[in-house]
């Protein structure tokens, strides 16, 4: 009994245990089922991150795909709804006021003019080039019967134009004409090759330089459209003002040329570097060069420098032919310096601009003196050799070292620091040698009872003829022959700040004479004034270019030192033809008289009556004018003009529109 109690007790052990064992292997087995459900994830999340890489990459891959299968229509379509917005806001903004976007307007009509150019030259290029051909070869068969046919009807039409516009106009145009002649008489006779001269870019050259000049000049359209760019130019000139004012503080005006002028140059370098890197200057600059090489016939070197010395200086200008330098002609070359010696660069346009000088005026003869220059290279040295480059295909225009906008903007900021450098420390070096070349010439005068003896005052009498020649009213032609000078001799800078003085006087409405001294100068005067000064040609300038072409081709060294001093001659001389062109075509505007009753105001408040002056006279006529007479002592006079001017006026002068005599003073 009591071994089958023992036995059945060891059984529930063992049943127990048994039990218990299974339990442990229960929740072994469960552990180790619960232990993978949990460690799960851990070794699943990186293949599903994998797999949505993998999707993303397939995903763009196939958007990339898309792209590239339709990226014409995409961009298309992208451009479609900008230039929508952008005409939506023009349209927009004329309907609120139009005058306020009447210059919005007239920019995006000059883009459209261009696009739609640039679009037909592509496609029909070819056609055109074909089209001149066949006319070339036919024109070749007739052409000495053509060429005097041409030159008649040229000549016919020049003189019936002279003739009814100094009718009109008066006898002033005429001596811009002569001079205008003998200019290219010189160079002809002075020529290097008088026997190989080609006419045809002569004539054309004078005749873009006309047309640029009736354009602008005797136009209301063309005067007003310059006269809006010239004020644009000083606004954004303008905006140079914020940097010189955080660097100097309030007061940078107290500096003037320092901290007002120097800056624009800075601010405008910059700013053509930017256009550069975008590519609008080389645009631009292929779209006039083009103009000149088909009409000048020309070869496309040469005509793409002349183009580009209206924007950019006569050391950049080179730059855009730097790789077929080496490869030009004596006449190329000389036509390349001559090109640089008759403009000036953008970026010193500025500068001018602030110093008071009529902007409209210095834009004008920067498009004007381009074309004179290519003629007046190809004058006085013609082309005797077959040139490398004769067409336009086979040029490309360097496109800079930018990488970016924000480094082109950098990079012309950078290459500013030598220019202003170069301005300043010219400017300080010339005018203390002037200042002390003039207390010489004072101390050698003086013993010969000639004190006023100066460098200006040689000047004036050696460059007045050609001041005078060029239409200069004579009793200015002594001051604008002083202002040449100073130009040739040392430069432009001095030249324009003088003549920024004198312009500054004339508004004052300050005396015209004193002592028997002119003050300043007319109007007329200055507006010639000024297309003669807007150049680099003086001697100073020879070390500059020589300087630049060597460096950039330097096996042309002698090439380059043998033509300088001729084409600093017809650079001169290219300014000078420009400043005849204005003098045949200027006109006095209808506002130049707003300073007439300041200026008699002060003429007359003096014991003794002024010199009769052409501005006097014009000043007295625009008094008459405004001068109504209601009875002998019942007078309205009219412009804020005063009666003791009118009565100086009465005194002055006999007008043949207004009787002096039926007034009692």
């Amino acid at each position: 009994m009591a071994n089958k109690v023992a036995a059945e007790s060891e059984e529930e052990l063992d049943t127990g245990d048994a039990q218990i064992a299974s339990e442990s292997d229960l929740q072994s087995e469960t552990t180790l089922e619960v232990e993978p459900t949990q460690q799960a994830p851990e070794d699943e999340s990186p293949s599903k991150f994998k797999s949505l890489l993998r999707t993303c990459g397939m995903k763009y891959q196939q958007v990339q795909e898309f792209y590239s299968k339709h990226k014409t229509i995409i961009h298309r379509v992208i451009l479609i709804i900008f230039l929508t917005g952008y005409f939506c806001m023009v349209i927009a903004a004329c309907i609120l006021n139009f005058q306020r976007a009447l210059g919005l307007l007239i920019l995006t009509l000059i883009a459209i003019f261009f696009y739609f150019w640039d679009m037909l030259i592509e496609k029909y290029e070819d056609t055109i080039a074909e089209f001149i051909s066949l006319h070339s070869k036919f024109l070749g068969q007739h052409w000495i019967l053509f060429k005097i046919l041409l030159y008649m009807i040229l000549l016919v039409l020049v003189v019936l134009w002279l003739i009814l516009d100094t009718t009109k106009q008066g006898t002033n145009q005429l001596i811009s004409v002569v001079g205008l002649l003998l200019f290219i008489l010189f160079l002809f006779i002075f020529s290097k090759h008088p026997d190989k001269v080609r006419w045809r870019t002569i004539l054309w050259g004078i005749g873009l330089q006309f047309v640029f000049g009736l354009i602008i000049l005797r136009t209301e359209a063309g005067f007003h459209a310059f006269q809006w760019m010239g004020s644009q130019v000083q606004i954004f000139l303008n905006y140079a003002d914020a940097g010189s004012k955080f660097l100097f503080g309030a007061t940078y005006t107290d500096h003037f040329f320092a901290f007002k002028v120097l800056p624009i140059v800075i601010f405008f370098s910059t700013t053509i570097s930017v256009l550069y890197y975008l590519g609008f200057i080389q645009w631009l600059i292929l779209k006039i060069g083009w103009i000149m090489q088909m009409s000048m016939n020309t070869s496309p070197t040469e005509s793409l420098v002349a183009a580009g010395n209206i924007f950019v200086g006569q050391t950049e200008s080179p730059l855009l032919i730097r790789p077929y330098l080496k490869d030009l002609t004596k006449s190329e070359i000389h036509s390349v310096m001559t090109s640089g010696f008759a403009t000036i660069a953008g970026s010193v346009l500025g500068a001018y601009i602030s110093f008071g000088v009529p902007a409209a005026h210095l834009l004008t003869a920067s498009v004007m003196s381009a074309p004179a220059a290519l003629a007046v290279a190809k004058l006085f040295w013609p082309e005797v050799e077959t040139p490398n480059i004769s067409t336009k295909s086979n040029l490309k225009l360097d496109k800079g070292e930018a990488k970016n906008i924000i480094e082109a903007a950098c990079l012309g900021a950078f290459a500013s620091i030598t220019l202003v450098a170069n301005i300043a420390v010219n400017l300080i070096a010339f005018l203390a040698l002037l200042a002390f070349l003039n207390a010489v010439l004072s101390w050698l005068g003086n013993m010969f009872g000639e004190p006023r003896l100066s460098f200006e005052l040689i000047c004036s009498y050696v460059f007045m003829p050609l001041a005078f020649l060029m239409g200069v009213d004579w009793n200015d032609s002594f001051i604008v022959g002083e202002l040449l000078g100073v130009k040739t001799f040392f430069n432009e800078f001095v030249a324009y700040e003088r003549l920024s003085g004198l312009i500054a006087k004339r508004i004052d409405g300050n005396l015209e004479y004193v002592d028997g001294l002119k003050q300043y100068l007319s109007i007329r005067s200055e507006a010639i004034a000024t297309y003669a000064l807007c150049g680099f040609a003086n001697f100073g300038s020879i070390g500059i270019v020589i300087g630049g072409l060597s460096s950039l081709a330097p096996q042309r060294l002698h090439d380059i030192t043998s033509v300088s001093v001729r084409a600093l001659i017809s650079g001169t001389v290219a300014s000078f033809m420009t400043a005849c062109v204005a003098g045949i075509l200027y006109t006095s505007p209808t506002d130049a008289l707003t300073v007439c009753p300041t200026f008699l105001k002060n003429s007359f408040n003096t014991s003794s009556l002024p010199v009769k002056s052409s501005l006097l006279i014009d000043c007295c006529m625009n008094l008459f004018h405004n001068t109504i007479v209601i009875s002998s002592t019942d007078v309205n006079v009219g412009g804020q003009y005063t009666n003791s001017s009118l009565v100086g006026c009465c005194e002055m002068m006999n007008s043949p529109t207004f009787n002096c005599d039926q007034i009692s003073f």
